[in-house]
C-alpha cells in the first residue's frame, strides 16, 4: 500500500535512508551521507503533503517525494518542456533488505499514475551521475538525460554532480 507519510513515519524513513546511504557508500557511490537526507528535510516533505511511503504487510519499506515545485538549481537545466505543469521526484528510497524486488518500480509507477490523474505533462528528477544503478533504473522507466548540473553542498564530501533527467513519458513501460 502506498500512502501519504505522517510524522510518525519519520524514524523508520531515516532508518531506511541511512541504510541506503551505507549501502551506496559501500559501493563507492557518494550520493547520500550522514547529513543528507535528514529528518528536517523529511519533516518539511510531510508538512507539504509530498512524502509518500510504501508499506508491505504493515511494514514501511520505502518512500518517495512527489512535488510540483521546481528547485532553484533546476532553473539552469535546459528542459525539453516548459517549466509548468510538471512533477519533480526526490528521495526515492527502498530498504536494502527489500531491494531488487520491484518495490522502487512500484513507487515510480505510483508517481506516473499520480501524474496521469493530475494531468501532468512531464515528470522530472535528478540522480547522482556516479550512481550507475539509478541511472539504468530511470532510463529503463523512460527518463532521458538532458543536462548535468553541479550542485556544491556543504554537507557532501565531494561536489555533487547531478545528472538531470527529465520529461519521462506519462506511461509505464512494460518489462
Amino acid at each position: 500500500m502506498i500512502r501519504n507519510a505522517t510524522i510518525n513515519d519519520l524514524d523508520r524513513i531515516i532508518e531506511i535512508t541511512k541504510a541506503c546511504a551505507a549501502f551506496m557508500i559501500s559501493n563507492k557511490i557518494f550520493q547520500w551521507n550522514e547529513h543528507y537526507p535528514n529528518i528536517e528535510t523529511f519533516e518539511n516533505d510531510v508538512l507539504k503533503g509530498n512524502l509518500y511511503v510504501l508499506e508491505i504487510k504493515n511494514k514501511l519499506i520505502g518512500c518517495l517525494v512527489i512535488s510540483n515545485k521546481m528547485d532553484e538549481f533546476y532553473s539552469k537545466v535546459n528542459w525539453l518542456t516548459p517549466n509548468k505543469n510538471n512533477l519533480y521526484l526526490h528521495r526515492l528510497a527502498v530498504d536494502p533488505d527489500y531491494q531488487k524486488k520491484g518495490y522502487a518500480k512500484q513507487l515510480m509507477s505510483f508517481s506516473f499514475e499520480f501524474a496521469k490523474a493530475n494531468n501532468i505533462k512531464s515528470i522530472r528528477l535528478d540522480t547522482f551521475s556516479g550512481n550507475p544503478f539509478n541511472n539504468v533504473f530511470y532510463s529503463n522507466l523512460g527518463f532521458k538525460k538532458y543536462d548535468e548540473v553541479t550542485k556544491i553542498t556543504t554537507d557532501s564530501i565531494i561536489p555533487f554532480l547531478i545528472s538531470a533527467v527529465c520529461d519521462a513519458p506519462i506511461n509505464i513501460p512494460s518489462n
